[in-house]
């Protein structure tokens, strides 16, 4: 079963069971798929589908960012809330290990020497590492890597 098709089904049973913040965040994600699918006149398969969800998640995170920031804790624990739900969804995030372990691959592939080769080091990396790591957390490890 395709993912799209198993958040459809994951909606009609929350909203069955009256989950209302899992059912108003399902609603979210199915309407994102769907601008995204008219926006690229296609339907969108599974990695698609997890890169409009990924972008989702970014967002919630960076909306706890601002809302702690501005001491407001009800916002927080309701994005916090989004946030985790929208995780069930999206592919085991790898860890610093891992993405060093990766990192590490394609210096030795490209050759890189220093600070001024991230450009092509990055260039390799981010399309292998695309939903399972956060981009910042991959520039982070490839500049610690580069400076050495």
């Amino acid at each position: 079963m395709s993912l799209k098709l198993s958040l459809a089904t994951e909606l009609k049973d929350a909203l069955r069971a009256g989950e209302k913040c899992k059912l108003n965040t399902l609603r979210l994600i199915m309407s994102a798929i769907n601008y995204a699918e008219i926006e690229q006149q296609k339907e969108l398969d599974d990695a698609a589908v997890h890169v409009v969800i990924s972008k989702m998640a970014k967002q919630r995170r960076e909306s706890i960012e601002a809302f702690q920031s501005g001491n407001r804790p009800d916002l927080v624990a309701l994005e916090q809330a989004e946030l985790d739900i929208l995780e069930n969804y999206l592919p085991k995030q790898l860890s610093r290990e891992e993405i060093t372990v990766e990192a590490k691959k394609v210096i030795a592939e490209t050759g890189a020497a220093g600070p001024r080769d991230m450009g092509k080091v990055m260039g390799k990396l981010t399309p292998m590492l695309r939903g399972k790591a956060d981009g910042k957390e991959v520039a982070a490890v490839v500049t610690e890597l580069l400076k050495q």
